[in-house]
């Protein structure tokens, strides 16, 4: 039992101690992905055309 014990308290130590260098080496994904020069005002084209509803044509089969 006091190796259980030993190895649980072991497990609790080290994942509080991975958690606090991974929460220090993490950076935020708006500063690790920022550019200056991307551009999403302009939606451009879709691939399947200006006058597309969505909705998915249903064929009936008899």
């Amino acid at each position: 039992m006091k190796a259980f014990a030993l190895a649980i308290l072991g497990l609790v130590v080290f994942a509080v101690g991975a958690a606090a260098v991974l929460n220090s080496e993490q950076t935020l994904a708006y500063k690790a992905f920022a550019t200056s020069s991307t551009r999403v005002s302009d939606p451009g084209y879709n691939l399947v055309g200006k006058n597309w509803s969505g909705d998915p044509a249903v064929k009936e089969t008899h």
